[in-house]
């Protein structure tokens, strides 16, 4: 259906705001899918609390079942990928669930909106082709910071905003303890103040820069 369409609920700020969003912009045309991969149950719940709370349809498919059968035969079938090796495996989540999304998203004939924000977009916090591949991106250009404000401003539930952001990606995971610096920290850098952290800050930005950039195409063959 034409001006339809459908976002991934994480239990987070980010995918909150956005599922606010969608909903006053689309109010008759949005969805939310809740697809835990081996997810805490709190960050299940407080998707389902947020769907509620916007009057949002939602689906939920638990990814669990499928991601550890992937697991196990991409473990099984190549002895040179150690079965310790969290950031190749995690990684797998967000492209199964950007797979989910575009499974419903042809079938209805809808669009996927993504979560991300400008601040992890800088510092390529993303998972390329998972939930960095996505047709709208309502976010992409307000920090965390901003996102919080909007959030309050929407009226996201405060348990929501408070909560430390996390990918989900493995127990215990946050955004902040994997980056290394926090969000305040990165946003002020972004705005033009170099704090302790702005070495840390341009190094990630450097080494997500593949992300961001168009897929490279080779030039023409020389006649």
């Amino acid at each position: 259906m034409h001006g339809s369409v459908i976002v991934a609920l994480s239990g987070g700020v980010d995918s909150a705001v956005a599922a606010a969003l969608t909903k006053r912009a689309f109010p008759h045309h949005s969805m939310a899918l809740i697809l835990p991969c081996e997810s805490d149950p709190a960050d299940i719940d407080d998707a389902h609390l947020v769907a509620r709370h916007f009057g949002v349809a939602s689906c939920t498919i638990d990814l669990t079942p499928t991601f550890l059968l992937f697991a196990r035969e991409l473990h099984d079938s190549c002895s040179e990928l150690p079965a310790d090796d969290r950031p190749t495996t995690s990684n797998v989540k967000p492209r199964l669930r950007m797979t989910t999304l575009y499974a419903f998203a042809n079938h209805l004939g809808y669009r996927v909106v993504g979560t991300g924000n400008a601040s992890e977009l800088a510092v390529g916090y993303f998972t390329k082709y998972g939930d960095g591949a996505v047709d709208l991106m309502p976010l992409g250009s307000v920090t965390k910071t901003t996102v919080r404000a909007l959030a309050h401003h929407l009226g996201v539930p405060e348990r929501i905003i408070d909560k430390p952001p996390s990918a989900g990606l493995w127990s215990g995971q946050t955004d902040e303890d994997e980056l290394g610096f926090t969000y305040e920290e990165l946003d002020a850098y972004l705005g033009g103040v170099r704090g302790p952290h702005a070495g840390d800050i341009e190094r990630h930005i450097e080494a997500g820069r593949h992300k961001r950039e168009s897929v490279p195409v080779a030039p023409p063959l020389a006649a």
